[in-house]
């Protein structure tokens, strides 16, 4: 059975809750339900029944001190032409870049390819069907935006099932950060004797298609 998997940060439950407060006041967008508001480190595409086990095992190995995150700042992608995404952004933090630089070369070692380009670390907000004068205006409104320092203090990888109203995320496993205060174990498993080579559908650090 085929996975459509990702690797992201969570956010705190008061940080979903804050970004929620700003899904409002723009027309035609389609907003993210804030229980699936997340920061994507990797988007690997579909993988296989035994890929997928590899992918789960291999990531438990990765080791990188818990962090401090913040938040800073709205816009949207792409930079040119009508908006696709509405993002929140995050302030420059070399602990996160870290993180993701060896996550990435985790799933390579694990026959996983990844779509090369720039990391660059956002929360999506809402999918857009182009550009007006509402946005501009929204994104003046709210471009103070600061949320945090909060504590990142795990990573998690997750499938994505796609349908009418947006993608369903399920936990698939969670992987703690080093010096976490009861912070949840590291999940155990039987590593699959093949490991397949996949050919990502994404890219790193983007969630478009979460």
């Amino acid at each position: 059975m085929q996975k459509r998997l990702f690797v992201a940060l969570d956010l705190p439950d008061f940080v979903k809750t804050e970004l929620a407060a700003l899904c409002t006041g723009l027309p035609e967008v389609r907003w993210t339900p804030p229980e699936q508001l997340h920061l994507t480190l990797a988007f690997i595409g579909e993988a296989d029944g035994s890929t997928f086990l590899d992918i789960r095992e291999a990531l438990a190995e990765i080791e990188a001190p818990v962090f401090s995150l913040t938040l800073s700042g709205l816009g949207f992608f792409p930079p040119r032409g009508a908006p696709r995404v509405l993002w929140a952004g995050v302030t420059d933090n070399p602990a996160l870049k870290q993180v993701q630089k060896k996550l990435v070369s985790c799933l390579h070692r694990s026959g996983v390819t990844l779509e090369k380009r720039k990391f660059s670390p956002h929360i999506t907000l809402a999918r857009l069907n182009g550009a007006s004068a509402k946005l501009e205006r929204w994104l003046a409104a709210r471009s103070l935006l600061r949320l945090g320092p909060f504590p990142v203090e795990n990573f998690a990888l997750y499938s994505s099932i796609l349908g009418r109203q947006g993608a369903t995320h399920i936990l698939e496993a969670e992987y703690s950060l080093a010096d976490a205060p009861e912070a949840a174990t590291k999940r155990e498993h039987k590593k699959s004797d093949s490991n397949p080579k996949i050919e990502a559908a994404g890219c790193s650090g983007g969630d478009e298609r979460n």
